[in-house]
């Protein structure tokens, strides 16, 4: 299940809770110890160089903990105590040219500035500009703030033990804290502690989306209506249409306006695509809708946007609204239990709320909050770093998957229409919740599988790629 964003001293009344059940210290540090090796052997090769730099304290520990289990590499354990003395054996690790330095000088028990000998310590290791592992949270960061304490490692992927801490997540902590896991199977008890924010994990997609039962039919996986495209911007139309293929509904049918009918079709198959009519009644005749993707022209008929409102205003079915149609929405009241999803990135919440998209990252959890007030408690999918999920109360979930390279045209698209091919299909209607995180951490999860194994990929190939990650 997915685990709290939790406070340094939630953390700590969770290991006091475990130490009460019987289990030691000596066997969690193993347990992290296993783990951390296990990440350094899938970020590294055989034979390549590993430098462990190894505190006093027990983030020191999980790292000298984890030098047996780091086989096929070359390893160089670095005991740091006084940074003045030790820089000079950070300095002859470094001439060795290693692939990967594990940091474990500090956790989150640092609680004070550091002195100029450790700043320069960390400033050199910095700019070493080789790729780090941090322990739990990276050194000289404070795990409740993502504040600095003078000086911060600058991971490349931040390791952190248990769950998340809230700091680690903070605006502008980001470039301290890289890439964020959680080691979540290190010995711990059960957690009792609970937050506003959770962090999603693989295992949570175990068991998801349910078994197709063996007798199902087309009819049996609903049908999905899709309003997009337009002169400038018929891509949209079919990267969104592709994602909902890929979410395998029974039919999926497509509403395009006339003049990029003829860019659209010729390059989908089986899902069917049409002129756009403001007399379909997409209330009855579809499982769900989606609209927006790719409707950014000025000419759009404007009966189109008339039809948005009344969807949204009326259908009993699920309506997930999209990029440029956002801003077509009312601030009505939607049917009790109608479902209705809102896919922003920063820049268009920021228009939804009549703010700045800095605004909105400085906190996304209440730009989410409003977002979803303002529109008929809808589930808002809050897209970028850590993508959000969730609504105007209750939990919101964190997406752990993802990389830099999705900051690509129609990654957007792509997700929106894997969102409403799942929200089509009856079945997966029931929890919202599950289905909306479900996509997101898919789609996250298939850019990582492209980018482990190639560079210079592109959305192309993450439509091929999508819904083919296993917990």
């Amino acid at each position: 299940m997915s685990v709290p964003i939790i406070t340094v001293a939630q953390m700590r009344a969770w290991e006091t809770a475990t130490w009460q059940t019987g289990q030691t210290e000596a066997k969690v540090i193993h347990l992290v110890g296993v783990a951390v090796a296990q990440r350094v052997l899938k970020l590294t090769r055989p034979g390549e160089g590993i430098v462990l730099l190894a505190g006093k304290g027990h983030n020191g520990d999980d790292v000298r903990a984890a030098c047996e289990h780091i086989l096929d590499r070359r390893v160089d354990l670095l005991e740091v105590d006084s940074p003045a003395d030790d820089l000079v054996d950070l300095e002859a690790a470094l001439k060795q040219k290693p692939a990967l330095i594990v940091d474990g000088l500090f956790g989150i028990g640092l609680d004070r500035p550091l002195d100029d000998e450790w700043k320069k310590f960390i400033s050199r290791l910095n700019a070493a500009r080789v790729p780090v592992l941090a322990v739990d949270v990276p050194s000289g960061l404070n795990a409740d703030t993502g504040q600095t304490f003078g000086a911060a490692v600058e991971a490349a992927v931040t390791l952190t033990v248990g769950a998340p801490k809230r700091g680690l997540l903070a605006p502008g902590a980001e470039q301290f804290v890289g890439r964020l896991e959680v080691a979540d199977e290190v010995g711990l008890s059960p957690c009792a502690e609970t937050s506003e924010l959770n962090w999603m994990l693989p295992q949570d997609f175990a068991a998801f989306p349910p078994r197709r039962p063996a007798a199902g039919h087309k009819g049996a996986f609903g049908h999905l209506g899709i309003i997009a495209g337009s002169v400038g911007f018929h891509g949209a139309a079919v990267l969104a249409t592709r994602g909902a293929q890929r979410a395998q509904p029974g039919l999926v049918t497509l509403f395009v306006h006339e003049p990029v009918y003829h860019a659209i079709a010729p390059q989908l198959q089986a899902a069917m695509v049409k002129l756009w009519d403001a007399g379909v009644k997409f209330a009855t005749e579809f499982t769900a809708t989606l609209i927006g993707p790719g409707l950014a022209a000025n000419d759009l008929p404007a009966d189109m946007k008339l039809v948005t409102r009344k969807l949204w205003r009326d259908s009993l079915l699920p309506v997930i609204v999209d990029a440029s149609a956002l801003d077509w929405l009312p601030l009505d009241p939607v049917p009790r239990g109608a479902i209705r999803v809102l896919t922003p990135h920063p820049g268009e919440a920021a228009r939804l709320l009549k703010s700045t998209a800095q605004h909105v990252q400085v906190n996304r959890t209440h730009a989410l909050r409003e977002i979803s007030k303002s529109f008929g408690n809808s589930w808002v999918v809050l897209k970028g770093y850590h993508t959000l999920i969730g609504r105007s109360s209750g939990e919101i979930f964190v997406n752990p998957t993802g990389n830099p390279h999705l900051a690509q045209g129609g990654s957007g698209d792509l997700l929106a229409g894997f969102i409403a091919g799942l929200l089509a299909q009856p079945a997966l209607q029931a929890d919202v919740a599950a289905t909306l995180r479900y996509a997101v951490w898919q789609h996250g999860a298939a850019a990582d599988a492209l980018q482990s194994r190639r560079g210079h990929w592109i959305i192309e190939d993450l439509a091929a790629e999508l819904g083919s990650a296993r917990p």
